[in-house]
């Protein structure tokens, strides 16, 4: 087991030296990131009151 973890590290480390395959996986988290956020409830809920709150200062 310790050594297929080892062996995904390493694979990792050859992907992170290449800048195409960084910003390739920065803009999928990105999306992911934004996918998440609208799909969980509890952070709809805190994005719409704070939303509210910035109309209500307007």
């Amino acid at each position: 087991m310790l050594e297929a973890i080892l062996q995904a590290f390493v694979t990792m480390n050859g992907f992170a030296t290449s800048p195409i395959v960084l910003l390739v996986l920065a803009f999928v988290g990105a999306y992911l990131g934004s996918r998440v956020v609208e799909v969980i409830p509890f952070t709809r809920r805190i994005i719409e009151r704070r939303e509210a709150q910035a109309v209500e200062r307007d």
